[in-house]
């Protein structure tokens, strides 16, 4: 379900980057959501062997850039797959990249929290006489 949830919010943050940013294009919402599956795929399948290439180049000290660089790489690929998309360059890649990064910790950090609390024990509550 929090795979869903991700994949929904990931679309908006590329329809609304998509606003924003003059240099980058998409139709609809369905185009998004499509856009967002497949970034969603890439970054399983290719991303994985960027990332760690990328890291070894770096020795693993920049770490959250190589994500990042690697997203917007994976942004790239899925704009030259999907026709109804498209990004003008690279640093507007780079934004949404980000963009989703940030939206995809607020959903972790979200759920976490939900997580903590329902673990929490539950005191009973004593009757007012």
């Amino acid at each position: 379900m929090s795979w869903i949830l991700e994949l929904l919010v990931n679309a908006g943050v590329i329809l609304l980057m998509a606003y924003i940013l003059p240099q980058v294009t998409i139709k609809s919402f369905w185009t998004a959501l499509w856009v967002a599956l497949l970034v969603s795929i890439l970054s399983v399948l290719i991303g994985w062997i960027l990332t760690f290439i990328l890291n070894l180049v770096t020795f693993f000290l920049l770490e959250f850039v190589v994500k990042l660089i690697v997203s917007a790489i994976v942004l790239k690929i899925a704009d030259k797959l999907v026709r109804n998309f498209e990004i003008k360059g690279f640093w507007p890649a780079l934004v949404i990249a980000i963009a989703l990064s940030l939206a995809s910790t607020f959903i972790n950090r979200s759920s976490e929290d939900r997580e903590e609390i329902s673990s929490l024990p539950v005191q009973p509550v004593e009757a007012i006489a």
